[in-house]
């Protein structure tokens, strides 16, 4: 019985073509739909482990009763790279990386070229693709640029069309089209957005940055409401220089402006309140305030992280009931407009954080790492230049190279699992010895492209994936304690939970499922057919067993 809520264009490396958005069946109908409303909410950082922590000692909290009045699959994992772009791509197209496209949300691709080339003809190709506030036209400013007046509360009249905040002078460049490569462009598989507009349906999504655009999909128009206030920004009534995520409550104060588009949704109008338009089919938004609970030594003059393996500190808990109290809201609108029998829930996360043992933190100076790779590479090789073209380490290390040869990319491997030192520990002294330059496993060149299911010198694979020991956080300062992007299970072990109109109450289920099964399962619930998302086709992905 169904619960109510509230109750118990290939581009550059590309392997999928993209002209068209969807292949095989149509996009109407197929069946009789269990939901009208799907409403995706990724709480970035949040483990299954915080959520089982919360719920025990909160039984009639808003995450409890969601839990409880839907489907709750307690071994759900993330993409690896447990990165915000790879992870919520998956969460919208049914793909991982090697099938998407998309490693991180700062990359390079080999075959497109320098940001604000003009005259393409004999350009050597290789680029940094930047898909973080650097593509925004003011990312000092929350609106990106747009020139709203008295920031930051006029936020939530920012354009539900935000593309023309992109600074098209910071984007990479197709060399057969000389143009600039927009984020949407550069993902290589549709999304359940596209799907929904395709069959008629409202669509909407809430995130963090501007570059967000790539969940439009390759038309560039899957979503009709985009609200993306930049969280890079500079944060208005915080300490000059601070962006929105140095501060716990800075982030949820940002986080709250998208819980208001959220409910402002659930109304039957835009984001910003202003014009009745119904309530979308597929939307929701992603909560940031967890993660900045996780990674900050301290704020608020509470201590953040956790006090000890898997046990959440006194900024996570009050985070946690923040995250509790918004999402309790949205449940709460719904049902006060009559929709909730309509309407399901989906919780999960773009991706874990590590360590969540703080024992075990070891920060480790990427830059030497590097600066030593590449003057090795020099001494055996004079008169070349570096050998890392783009390098993205943060609990994880991909390094992408400017010679791709198997003896380059063996050389990179050996040089790094050479290295030892001295990195810092939770409390900031230098303790903590590593060997093998902090990684237990690395993948280089083949291995790399084997390991995400791509041919050989793909032009966006990264010649080497390195996962780094538990506990390993490459930053060469002291202010952050977790980080995310590896391989680890603090990394990858995410919850998911579906609530609502189209599932049964109270039912776990402890087999292993992928994030990447959250896409067609939105689809399935409303009605549509999953097979019309090329990744789902392209990585056989199944539904979520709902029922």
């Amino acid at each position: 019985m169904a619960a109510a809520l509230g109750v118990a264009t290939t581009l550059a490396g590309g392997s999928l073509a993209a002209a068209s958005e969807l292949t095989g069946s149509s996009a109407a109908p197929q069946k009789p739909a269990a939901a009208k409303h799907v409403l995706l909410l990724s709480v970035d950082g949040l483990h299954q482990s915080d959520l089982a922590w919360y719920i025990t000692r909160h039984p009639g909290s808003a995450l409890a009763r969601l839990v409880n009045g839907g489907v709750h699959y307690t071994h759900a994992h993330t993409t690896t790279p447990s990165d915000s772009f790879p992870g919520m791509t998956a969460q919208v197209t049914g793909g991982g990386p090697g099938t998407t496209g998309i490693y991180y949300d700062d990359v390079y691709n080999h075959a497109l070229l320098p940001a604000g080339t003009t005259h393409c003809k004999g350009v050597k190709p290789g680029v940094e693709v930047d898909m973080t506030e650097d593509m925004d036209k003011n990312k000092a400013s929350l609106d990106a640029g747009q020139g709203l007046k008295n920031l930051p509360g006029s936020i939530l009249q920012m354009t539900g069309r935000p593309r023309s905040l992109l600074d098209p002078s910071k984007l990479p460049v197709d060399p057969t089209t000389c143009k600039p490569v927009y984020p949407h462009s550069y993902l290589q598989v549709n999304t359940v957005f596209n799907v929904a507009r395709k069959a008629g349906l409202r669509t909407a999504w809430s995130d963090k940055h501007i570059a967000y655009d790539i969940l439009n999909g390759p038309s560039g128009t899957g979503i009709q409401d985009q609200f993306s206030p930049e969280i890079n920004s500079d944060a208005g009534g915080y300490p000059a220089g601070n962006d929105w995520t140095t501060d716990n409550k800075a982030t949820e104060q940002y986080d709250s402006y998208k819980v208001k588009a959220v409910l402002n949704e659930i109304d039957g109008y835009d984001h910003s309140g202003s014009h009745k338009v119904g309530a979308p089919a597929v939307f929701g938004m992603n909560f940031q305030s967890v993660s900045t609970a996780e990674k900050l030594p301290s704020s608020e003059g509470l201590k953040g992280g956790y006090t000890s393996k898997g046990v959440p500190g006194p900024l996570l808990r009050k985070n946690l009931d923040y995250v509790n109290t918004e999402i309790g809201a949205m449940v709460k609108e719904i049902r006060a407009k009559g929709l909730a029998s309509s309407t399901d829930i989906i919780l999960s996360a773009k991706h874990g954080q590590s360590p969540t043992d703080p024992t075990a933190l070891t920060r480790v100076d990427d830059g030497p790492l590097l600066d030593g790779l590449n003057a090795a590479w020099k001494k055996k090789h004079p008169g070349a230049g570096d050998l890392v073209a783009h390098s993205v380490d943060d609990d994880g290390m991909l390094l992408w190279l400017n010679d791709r040869s198997a003896g380059a990319t063996s050389f990179a491997k050996q040089y790094l699992l050479a290295q030892s030192g001295k990195g810092t520990d939770i409390n900031g002294k230098p303790t903590k010895s590593f060997t093998n330059s902090g990684l237990s496993r690395v993948y280089a060149g083949r291995e790399a492209a084997a390991y995400f299911g791509v041919k050989p010198g793909d032009a966006r694979v990264p010649d080497l994936f390195g996962i780094a020991r538990y506990g390993v956080v490459y930053t060469g300062g002291t202010k952050k304690i977790a980080e995310h992007g590896g391989a680890h299970a603090d990394d990858l072990d995410v919850p998911l939970v579906v609530s609502g109109a189209g599932t049964p109450a109270g039912v776990t289920r402890s087999a292993p499922v992928e994030t990447t099964q959250i896409a067609p399962t939105i689809l399935s619930l409303l009605g549509l057919n999953p097979h019309n998302l090329q990744a789902v086709q392209k990585d056989h992905t199944p539904v979520l067993p709902v029922r």
